[in-house]
C-alpha cells in the first residue's frame, strides 16, 4: 500500500470510529501493528522480552487510536509513535528491582488503559469491578495484579507529614526495640493463617493489610458485604482459637 492509500485508509478508520464503529477501531490497530513492531526494537537487548516490549507498544498504538483527533491536520503515524515510545520507556522506567509476572504486569498496563478510556467515555472513574468486567477477569484478580505491580516507595524518598519539610521516609520509621517480639508475632500470624483456603487470606489481607472496606473487598470476591462480615468473623474466630491453643 502506497502512503498515501494507507493515510487515506487510516483517515477512513478514524472516521469511523468517531462515528462508533467498533470494527474501525480494531481495522485501525491492526493496519497499524507495524509501528509496535519497529519501534519495540529499538529497545531489545536492554534486559527485557521482546514480547513484553511489543504488547506495551501495542497499548501504546491503542491510546493513540482512541485519543487521535482528524482536525490536528497531523498523520496517524506521526501521532502514535511517540505514543508507543512513551509507554514503552515507562515501563522500563517502572520495571523496577521487584520482579512481577508478565501475566500480572500484562493485566495492570491493561487496566490502565482501559481506566483512561472509560473515564473520557463516562466523565467519571470506573470501579474496579467495572474495569474487571472490561478485561473478562474477576475483581480479585485485578485486585492483585494492581497490587503486585505497584512500585514500592524509596526510603529516600521525600514524603508530608504536615508537620515539616524535606524529611524523607527513613526517617519516619522508628527504631525497633521490640524486634524479636515482632519477629515472633509474624511467626505465630502465618501459622494460624497457614489453615485457611485462599479467600480467607485474601479477606484478612485486604482488611487488616490494605484497610480495604467491607464493601470493597465484597465488590472484588462478587459476593455481598453481608457475607464478607460473616467470613471475616469466622477467620478472625479460627485464628484466635489456633493462636490461644
Amino acid at each position: 500500500m502506497s502512503s498515501d492509500k494507507y493515510r487515506e485508509s487510516n483517515e477512513a478508520l478514524l472516521t469511523r470510529i468517531k462515528q462508533g464503529d467498533g470494527t474501525a477501531r480494531d481495522e485501525l490497530i491492526e493496519n497499524n501493528i507495524g509501528l509496535v513492531r519497529s519501534v519495540a526494537k529499538r529497545f531489545f537487548g536492554r534486559g527485557h522480552e521482546p514480547d513484553d516490549l511489543f504488547q506495551i507498544g501495542c497499548i501504546g498504538l491503542i491510546k493513540a487510536a482512541d485519543r487521535f483527533d482528524l482536525n490536528v491536520g497531523t498523520a496517524f503515524s506521526t501521532y502514535a509513535v511517540p505514543m508507543i515510545i512513551g509507554e514503552i520507556k515507562r515501563f522500563i522506567r517502572d520495571d523496577g528491582i521487584i520482579k512481577v509476572s508478565r501475566a500480572y504486569k500484562n493485566i495492570a498496563y491493561k487496566a490502565a488503559s482501559v481506566k483512561e478510556r472509560m473515564e473520557a467515555k463516562n466523565k467519571r472513574e470506573p470501579t474496579l469491578g467495572e474495569i474487571a468486567r472490561e478485561l473478562r477477569i474477576t475483581p480479585q484478580e485485578l485486585s492483585t495484579a494492581l497490587e503486585a505491580s505497584r512500585r514500592p516507595d524509596s526510603l529516600y524518598s521525600a514524603f508530608d507529614d504536615g508537620k515539616s519539610d524535606g524529611r524523607i521516609l527513613a526517617e519516619k520509621i522508628s527504631s525497633d526495640e521490640d524486634y524479636e517480639q515482632k519477629i515472633e508475632n509474624r511467626l505465630m500470624l502465618r501459622q494460624a493463617l497457614s489453615g485457611m483456603d485462599e479467600r480467607e487470606k485474601f479477606i484478612i489481607y485486604m482488611r487488616y493489610f490494605k484497610r480495604r472496606t467491607q464493601s470493597d473487598i465484597a465488590e472484588m470476591l462478587g459476593i455481598s458485604q453481608v457475607q464478607v462480615s460473616r467470613l471475616e468473623k469466622k477467620v478472625l474466630l479460627k485464628m484466635r482459637r489456633e493462636l490461644t491453643g
